[in-house]
């Protein structure tokens, strides 16, 4: 069982950035394939940036070369970096967990999700 915990939400203005992180329970993180989820009102969720164990790394178009993920396995934690927000970048940012080695972009593959952790970009 893994407890997945977000913060580092917030309100930005466009252009502005943010540092989500995600703290993971338990002592096999290592393990896991990570993933970034978004999903906006009205909208289904969506893949945002993957890392597999190996740190094999898979990013969204829409975000490629704004955002960046990155693991600290001693710390058990994920993070995403988040540069050049914009206001269609606003969602409820997920993260999720997988035991694989496998870079997995659909929400059903994953087992473990986090309560989530809101993103707001204004204009």
């Amino acid at each position: 069982q893994v407890q997945l915990v977000e913060s580092g939400g917030g309100l930005v203005q466009a252009g502005g950035s943010l540092r989500l992180s995600c703290a993971a329970s338990g002592r096999t993180f290592s393990r896991y394939t990570m993933g970034w989820f978004r999903q906006a009102p009205g909208k289904e969720r969506e893949a945002v940036a993957v890392i597999s164990r190996t740190t094999t790394r898979y990013y969204a178009d829409f975000v490629k070369g704004r955002f960046t993920i990155s693991r600290d396995n001693a710390k058990n934690t994920v993070y995403l970096e988040m540069n050049s927000l914009k206001p269609e970048d606003t969602a409820v940012y997920f993260c999720a967990a997988r035991d694989t080695n496998v870079v997995r972009t659909r929400s059903q593959e994953y087992d473990y999700w986090g309560q989530g952790t809101q993103v707001t970009v204004s204009s």
